[in-house]
């Protein structure tokens, strides 16, 4: 009951910490057959990792990642897995525990510290242990894999909001966001991004921000009535992503201020089946897929780890003053849209398998 795993057929187990030697993912339930390489991971990894730019966490880890089960050589002399679990493997080559010696006694307002040592009894103080963001590289390590199994599915990410400042949906584009740091869809706001992101950074504070995850080429039917529902998986596997605090499917919370004939996705008759002509569902009806693009919003709140004095308590119950040094991200939204992108996948490889198990 240590819940360190999700998913039922497709099930992932991540392990490890901020300051350990290393961290990881054990990947259950993927079929047998399907190539796979470190590459395959790597490039997903390398959107996430830190200190790729001036406005993420300056700790440098390579992340590279080692697959140490789970994988063999066919007879075309290919590296494909076997069905039986893949093990994943990242070491951690950057730590610098001295950061965190001053608030070893001292809960950082914002963070699990507390909670952590009421549970526990005990907590890892260097950068929060498992409680800390780090933990989501395996997560993406773990998509990676999910994205084989779910070949015919494009999912792709980008940065809605960061702080105030939204993006202007009249410009987004897809191809914008891999020509940026920030993910950001509309070249009209990247560079208002980077000058309010480098004021706030300077301010030794933080902000939050919206990501919006889309997946197309899901078929109509993935997903179950009631206990089973796909959006419903969907919001729980964004919600365990650290420091989120709201999860949308659709048109979301806008859906209180709509209509029922403006909500409505109308239908008409197209080649293959019904074509909506809007799509404030999301993607989803019932808790089942409906064939258009499965659109999840998620909002993060500014990252906890600040330079300005807040006003906590000690282990002790004393009341104190408190000051987080280290390297930290002054907006950790903009390295949640890999990490949004791989609780996607794996959500969707598992409702395939279920999918597949139940209807063959």
């Amino acid at each position: 009951m240590s819940h360190n795993s999700f998913g039922h057929l497709f099930r992932v187990t991540t392990f490890g910490e901020s300051h350990g030697p290393a961290l990881g993912a054990i990947v259950d339930g993927c079929p047998p057959k399907i190539p796979l390489e470190a590459q395959d991971i790597q490039g997903y990894l390398d959107k996430r990792k830190p200190g790729q730019s001036r406005f993420t966490t300056q700790r440098r880890e390579a992340d590279e990642v080692k697959i140490l089960s789970g994988v063999f050589a066919d007879g075309d002399g290919r590296q494909v897995t076997t069905g039986t679990p893949i093990a994943l493997m990242i070491e951690n080559t950057d730590q610098r525990s001295k950061d965190y010696g001053e608030i070893a006694d001292k809960y950082r307002p914002g963070h699990a510290d507390y909670v952590y040592d009421a549970k526990y009894g005990v907590r890892d103080y260097r950068g929060g242990g498992r409680s800390s963001a780090r933990e989501t590289a395996a997560r993406v390590a773990a998509g990676a894999v999910a994205r084989k199994v779910i070949a015919g599915v494009t999912i792709r990410g980008a940065l809605a909001q960061v702080g105030p400042h939204k993006i202007d949906r009249t410009r987004f584009d897809w191809a914008e966001v891999e020509r940026n740091p920030l993910f950001c869809p509309d070249a009209g706001t990247t560079q208002l991004w980077a000058d309010y992101l480098d004021g706030v950074r300077k301010d030794g504070s933080s902000v939050g921000a919206v990501i919006e995850v889309v997946a197309e080429g899901v078929p109509a039917g993935w997903g179950a009535p009631i206990y089973g529902k796909l959006d419903a998986d969907l919001a729980a596997a964004m919600m365990s992503i650290n420091a989120v605090k709201g999860v949308e499917i659709g048109a979301g919370f806008a859906a209180a201020a709509l209509t029922g004939e403006e909500n409505a996705d109308e239908m008409r008759a197209g080649e293959n089946g019904p074509r909506f002509l809007s799509n404030n569902a999301g993607g989803v009806l019932g808790g089942i897929s409906t064939g258009q693009p499965i659109v999840v919003r998620f909002a993060v709140k500014p990252t906890s780890s600040i330079l300005t004095p807040r006003r906590t308590i000690d282990r002790f119950g004393k009341e104190t003053d408190i000051v987080t040094k280290g390297r930290h991200d002054p907006c950790v939204g903009i390295r949640a849209v890999p990490i949004g992108e791989a609780m996607m996948a794996c959500v969707l490889a598992d409702h395939f398998l279920r999918h597949r198990g139940q209807m063959g």
